[in-house]
Parts: structure tokens; sequence; C-alpha cells
């Protein structure tokens, strides 16, 4: 199912001050395609979780619209969207057992959707087989693992076949080998059901590894929309280039005169724009060490991480809140003195941004 989002805003009262406003959401504009995961990414507090909300219905926007293809849903009542929601604390009952859990929003159902109990049994052990769950059925919530317990909850949302589900941060309670499995399960239940699902997270790897698109916010605005790859490659502002990778991008004061790039004393490569000062960012794998280099650095140590060697350095004009660390094959040999270390960039690993708005250049 299509999504549809048209000047969608919400404002809140603030907690903490009642004649303060705050803007959750801000102007959304965004169509998310049918029967694909998207990643809904960004740092807490920027209003990811209310978005979610809107879309659900358990939030009335301020301003705007949502339409499900065609069909404008934003007045309509959440249990009337055909939306499943999976929450980051599962929200299980108790005293129920697995089944139980499953099949309580199927029970509910009356009138002309009513379910016999043959049809209830048989679409509770459709969605367990699914999930993966369906030898825990007796089981009540307390004999089962984080995961196992984050599973039960996406059955019930998925067991009323909705047209969308909606995951919010739904593996922030794991460990960090039970959120890797979790999250292949969750890409491989949406890939074998085309359920248009949207995924909240704050972790920019999770989001980037199973999603077929991401979404960028901060403070409530949207910065970026589009394939994983393609905004971490093409960041548009500084914002989202800071935000994607991990190590983190390299940051460092720079500046454009006579159509070259410097930092520092260093002319790092060619770019036609007029003469101003510049953000020079650079991804940790663009930096490739050569005896010559054009960007000169303070050599501190060597880290040996596999397959891959890690080169951590400083540079006076380097702004990023660590040391400069960057990423080669190991078998490159790294030329150093012991104190100093020249690297020649890569020119799609490095990115030019104004000073005075933070866009891409």
């Amino acid at each position: 199912m299509k999504i549809t989002l048209q000047n969608l805003t919400k404002i809140f009262v603030s907690r903490h001050n009642k004649n303060e406003l705050v803007t959750a959401v801000d102007d959304f504009n965004i169509e998310l395609p049918d029967g694909k995961l998207i990643g809904l990414l960004g740092p807490s507090g920027c209003g990811k979780s209310t978005l979610l909300n809107l879309i659900c219905g358990l939030e009335e926007p301020t301003e705007g619209k949502i339409f499900f293809e065609d069909i404008d849903v934003t007045n309509l009542a959440p249990e009337d969207r055909g939306v499943g929601m999976v929450f980051q604390n599962y929200a299980l009952y108790p005293h129920l057992s697995v089944r139980a859990n499953i099949s309580f929003p199927l029970e509910n159902l009356r009138g002309k959707d009513k379910l016999s109990k043959e049809e209830i049994e048989r679409r509770v052990l459709e969605t367990a087989k699914l999930v993966q769950i369906d030898e825990l059925m007796e089981r009540k919530p307390n004999e089962l693992s984080g995961g196992q317990q984050q599973r039960v909850a996406i059955a019930r949302a998925l067991v009323k076949t909705p047209g969308v589900l909606l995951l919010d941060e739904p593996l922030s309670n794991l460990d960090a080998r039970l959120r890797l499995q979790t999250r292949e399960q969750i890409r491989r239940i949406q890939k074998e059901t085309g359920i248009t699902t949207v995924f909240v997270t704050h972790d920019q790897e999770e989001a980037m590894s199973i999603s077929d698109m991401i979404i960028v916010m901060k403070s409530g605005k949207l910065q970026q929309m589009g394939l994983p790859q393609s905004v971490y490659n093409e960041p548009i502002n500084l914002f989202v280039a800071k935000f994607l990778g991990t190590p983190a991008i390299n940051v460092f004061d720079g500046y454009v005169k006579d159509k070259k790039v410097y930092v520092g004393e260093d002319c790092i490569m060619d770019k036609d724009i007029e003469d101003q000062e510049v953000y020079v960012a650079i991804r940790p794998e663009g930096f490739v060490p050569k005896k010559n280099g054009c960007l000169h650095c303070r050599f501190d140590r060597i880290e040996i991480m596999g397959r891959d060697t890690s080169i951590v350095c400083h540079h006076d004009k380097c702004i990023s809140d660590e040391d400069i660390r960057t990423i080669v094959d190991s078998d490159i040999r790294i030329h150093h003195d012991g104190n100093s270390i020249s690297f020649d960039l890569k020119e799609n690993k490095t990115h030019i941004f104004s000073k005075k708005d933070e866009n891409v250049l």
C-alpha cells in the first residue's frame, strides 16, 4: 500500500512550558512506495516516533493529510486504517500465552469482520510459522527471550493482514547478536509478505542494512530520502553526511580559491565553484596512503582490524569530534615516517559543503 504524506505537521505544547510550542513534525511531504521496507532514521527527539504515530492514527496532525493509496485516512480511527503496529517495549499481555497474544486482535473483531474459531486458529498458526515461533505457542511472554517476544509482537501485528506495518525501534531492547538476527528476520518477513513497512530506528547501520529506502530526519524536518547507498554516497547536507557511516565521516575546515579546494595549505582537489569558506568531509574509506599525497597529517598509530587497517592521525583543520580515522585494505603498503603521513583522496568519497547553510556544493 502506497502512503502519501502532504504538508504533515504536528505541534505539541511543551511539557516544561505551557506557553511554548514544539514542532515535532514539520511540513512533511513524502510518498512511501508500495511493498517496500522504509527505514525512518534520525537522532533521538527528531520526530520519528511522532511521524509513525500520525500514520497509525494514534496522534492527530495539526496540519496536513495522510493518504493510503488514494484514500484520505487523516481522520480515520487507528482500528479502521488497516495498520499493524509493533512497539519498542513489545506490549505483550503477560498473563496470556503466545497463541492468545497473537489471536487477541482477531477475537475482538465484530460484525461482518468476525471470524470463526477455525479461521482464527488457521491464521494464528500461519503467522506463527512465518515468524518461526510455532513451537512456542503455549508459553507465556516471561518464558521467552527478548528476540522471541519481539517476534510474537510482530506476529500479533501481522495476523490482521494489515496493509501497512509500522515498527517503532523494535530492536532497541535486544543485545547485539539478537539485534542482528531479528533485523534479518524482519527483512525476511517483509519480503515474504510484501507489506509496506516503516521501520523507525536511530541506528544508521540497522536502517541501511535492511531498508529498500531510508528517510533521514532532523528536528522534525525531512533531510533526505532515497536508496541507502545513494544517500550515503551523495549526502545532501553536512548533517546527513555526519549521521551516516561508521566510523563517522572526517570533517575539516577548508576554503575554495581559484577553483581549487584547500585544507590548510594543502590543495586537495579542483572544484568549479566560487571562492568561499567550506567544510570538507571525507569518508574513512576515501583516504589513499601515498608518499607524496595531497593531504598531510600527523601520524598517530595503525590499528589492524582483520581484512582492513585503520590509520589514526591528526590535522589542525579537522573539526570532527574524534581523531581522523581512515580505513584501507590490509594489503596496501602504508608510507609514514613515524611523525607524518600523506594521503591522496578519492573524489567520490570527498564532499564539499557550504559554510553558510551546510548544503552540498
